[in-house]
C-alpha cells in the first residue's frame, strides 16, 4: 500500500479538540447514566453516587484523548455526535421518556 492509498490522519485539532470536549463529555455522562442506573444495585446502592462522580473524568478524558486519532474533525463530530444521539436515545427509551 503506498502513502496515496492510506488515509493520512488530518492536523484538524481545533475542530478535534472541541469534539472531544463538548461531545465527549456528553458521551461520558450517558455512559456513567447506564451505569448508575442498570449496574449492580441499582441507583440506591450505597457509595455508588460517589464512584460514578470519580469515574466520569477518568471516562471523559479518555474519550477526549482518542479523538485525535480520528481522520478528521468531520468524523470526530459524526462518530460522536452519533453515538451520543443513539444512547441517549435508548436511555429515554429504556427509562419511558419517548
Amino acid at each position: 500500500m503506498t502513502s496515496e492509498q492510506r488515509q493520512k490522519i488530518q492536523p484538524t485539532w481545533l475542530g478535534k479538540s472541541l469534539a472531544g470536549a463538548l461531545l465527549g463529555l456528553a458521551l461520558a455522562y450517558i455512559l456513567i447514566a447506564f451505569f448508575a442506573w442498570y449496574g449492580p444495585g441499582g441507583i440506591d446502592a450505597q457509595d455508588k453516587v460517589q464512584f460514578n462522580m470519580w469515574m466520569i473524568p477518568i471516562l471523559w478524558l479518555t474519550l477526549f484523548s482518542f479523538t485525535y486519532l480520528f481522520n478528521s474533525a468531520r468524523q470526530a463530530w459524526l462518530i460522536l455526535g452519533g453515538a451520543n444521539v443513539i444512547l441517549y436515545s435508548l436511555f429515554l427509551l429504556l427509562r419511558g421518556g419517548l
